[in-house]
């Protein structure tokens, strides 16, 4: 598969995956969603490959669901020029569980902003470092959307219901200290370290005994597996009865036209 929206480079037993739309703060797509999973499948049947880093070229990390492209591809039954039927059918929101599942340890470098689905995708990884300019924001409420690609089950687990749930119903920016502070990331470095860090954390760890090494995170996330794949499905249900409200077009509304958002309840 020809990658457009990642560059995927290998170094060693290290697996680099960047986000590479920085004029969109690399805000991903259907097709970008494709893309890592295909990449992390590869990386997952690569016994060379012992560690997958995830990061993004430019000043964002992720910034989301790129909300120009979902709202020109709402028209009902539109499909994506070039889709196989494979891929229309393919699981929209499973891909954060996909990096869960594969058995190779995956850190995220979180460089800039990570919203929504970058917030998800970081979440995704077994480890999160943090760059001094690194955002989080479980940014969905604003768009009157529910949280999605897993968001909803892993953020719980890593910071606790309670701050989960604030972060959740308010969609409040935090910065990286404070993400150090809740536990969301386990280190915050200053921002011209942030690769070469997580790079020696990942060489350490490419060194260590790998059977070993995959098989402690499938018994780490065993209690979770099921249960992520089966509320992925939930988020999807709810997530399309939200895209279906006044609500959420009026929250892609007023973030295409940058002004504060009116809800209305319906």
């Amino acid at each position: 598969m020809a990658y457009n929206d990642i560059i995927v480079e290998k170094r060693g037993g290290i697996v680099v995956l960047n986000l590479n739309r920085p004029d969109r703060l690399n805000a991903v797509t259907w097709n970008t969603w494709a893309e890592i999973e295909d990449a992390v499948e590869r990386s997952a049947e690569d016994d060379e490959a012992r560690v997958i880093v995830i990061s993004g070229n430019g000043r964002g990390f992720c910034s989301g669901t790129d909300l120009v492209v979902a709202a020109d591809q709402a028209t009902p039954g539109r499909t994506v020029a070039g889709e196989s039927r494979s891929e229309r059918l393919r699981p929209r929101y499973a891909s954060c569980a996909k990096l869960v599942a594969c058995p190779k340890p995956a850190i995220a470098a979180v460089n800039g902003i990570a919203a929504g689905a970058g917030l998800a995708l970081a979440l995704a990884c077994d480890i999160r470092i943090a760059g001094e300019e690194a955002r989080f924001s479980a940014i969905w409420s604003r768009r009157a959307l529910v949280p999605d690609f897993g968001c909803s089950y892993i953020l719980p687990r890593i910071v606790g219901m309670a701050k989960a749930l604030e972060l959740m119903y308010s969609g409040d920016i935090i910065d990286a200290e404070e993400a150090l502070r809740i536990g969301l990331v386990s280190q915050v470095v200053p921002q011209d370290e942030l690769m070469a860090t997580a790079l020696a954390l990942a060489e350490r760890i490419a060194q260590g005994p790998p059977i070993a090494i995959e098989l402690t995170k499938r018994l780490a996330y065993q209690p979770w597996r099921e249960a992520l794949e089966a509320q992925v499905q939930y988020e999807e249900h709810f997530q399309r009865f939200c895209a279906e409200s006044e609500d959420a077009r009026e929250g892609i509304q007023s973030f295409l036209e940058k002004r504060q958002a009116e809800f209305k309840g319906r």
